[in-house]
């Protein structure tokens, strides 16, 4: 089973895909999706849309993990992001991706085992568990790996 990962963003969206098959996970690619701050977002939207559509025809996943929503405090933050993602589901849709939403705590609690662990904690457990050298770079690639990671424990 080939999963796509994503972390959702305007500016930076993050992308990670594995290969998991009889309880391993292997990667198989990861980086991000980069859009100017100063383009309109109509345009930067189109150009997730374009790129994560190349991504998911090259790499051809069957299922996609996407990070839900949590903003707290920057509402137009949470509305581009907002935005970003609803590009993201519906690339999986028109690809018939079986689509999976987590919550960051989810996400955290599946990787590390604690629902609060940080960031560092995370990415560590991103690079032991698919047992690379360094830690995945950007952040955002690891976070979308973790995202990765989560359905393939959900769906053992």
């Amino acid at each position: 089973m080939r999963i796509l990962g994503i972390d959702p963003g305007t500016g930076i969206l993050g992308f990670g895909i594995i290969e998991y098959e009889r309880g391993k996970i292997q990667l198989v690619d990861a980086g991000v999706i980069r859009t100017p701050v100063k383009e309109d977002d109509a345009i930067r939207l189109q150009t997730i849309y374009d790129e994560l559509t190349d991504i998911i025809a090259e790499t051809k996943p069957q299922q996609m993990s996407v990070e839900k929503l949590f903003f707290s405090r920057n509402v137009t933050t949470a509305m581009t992001v907002a935005q970003a993602r609803g590009v993201v589901l519906l690339c999986g849709m028109q690809a018939q991706l079986e689509i999976f939403e987590y919550t960051p705590m989810q996400i955290k609690q599946a990787v590390t085992g604690y629902g609060r662990a940080d960031k560092k904690q995370m990415q560590e457990m991103v690079r032991v568990l698919l047992q690379l050298k360094e830690i995945p770079r950007p952040d955002d690639a690891a976070d979308a790996l973790a995202a990765a990671i989560t359905q393939s424990m959900n769906s053992r």
